[in-house]
């Protein structure tokens, strides 16, 4: 892996794609982990198009061992150093026949335990029991995605769309892209390789069109203690 590429393509372009970080068995082993999973509580979500699972690593805690590989403890130790830690984490299986689409946005809020007023947080919102509030911007510019692809991926299937550099403008608005300044660029991804973004880079993600599976392990990082009484929903050290 050169790390140096991939550290300068996360800087200034706000992602980077990574091959070969899982082999074929150890995808093998997270989809069998998941397969087992109680899928009654609150934090599954089943509909034609979506099966998703809120605090994944938290639901299944069996499957910690087979996402954190020493590939994927190495890769993010070289790229981003030490200190950084789970914060959230979102199962998304998209099936082959899926009409469910996400339109442009960048990913501005955090997950806490309980809700609390603190200066600098907010706005707030719920989703299935689950508090999420906007941070301070330089918490956002300091997290960092990684998300694990169980199924190759390409735009026929769900891959993300991405405006490059997007990440270092602050906060910006879908409906203020100015096309004729901005690119867009596809991420795909093979079964078993990783592509890591920051939160604040503006993202997409189209129908699927060739009835092929997309299935995503997506893993936010970070290096920060909220300030009390905030608490990370999901920290896991």
């Amino acid at each position: 892996m050169n790390a140096a590429l991939h550290q300068q393509e996360i800087a200034e372009r706000g992602f980077t794609v990574i091959d070969g970080i899982f082999t074929s068995g150890e995808v093998a082993t997270l989809l069998s982990c998941i397969q087992q999973a109680d899928t009654s509580n609150d934090t599954f979500r089943k509909t034609k198009d979506l099966f998703a699972i809120r605090q994944f690593l938290k639901e299944i805690p069996g499957v910690v061992p087979a996402v954190f590989t020493d590939k994927l403890k190495e890769v993010i130790s070289r790229l981003f150093g030490e200190g950084y830690y789970p914060v959230k984490s979102i199962y998304f299986d998209k099936p082959g026949d899926s009409n469910w689409f996400v339109s442009y946005h960048q990913d501005l809020t955090i997950s806490v335990k309980e809700k609390a007023d603190v200066n600098g947080f907010g706005p707030w919102t719920v989703k299935q029991q689950q508090y999420a509030v906007q941070p301070p911007l330089h918490i956002l510019e300091q997290n960092f995605t990684i998300r694990i692809h169980l199924d190759n991926t390409d735009g026929q299937n769900g891959a993300l769309r991405v405006v490059p550099g997007s990440h270092k403008k602050g906060i910006y608005r879908p409906e203020t892209i100015d096309w004729t300044t901005e690119t867009e660029t596809t991420c795909d991804v093979p079964e078993g390789g990783i592509m890591i973004m920051r939160p604040l880079l503006l993202h997409a993600s189209s129908r699927t069109t060739n009835d092929h599976k997309r299935r995503v392990i997506h893993i936010e990082f970070s290096d920060q203690s909220l300030p009390a009484p905030l608490q990370w929903s999901e920290l896991l050290q």
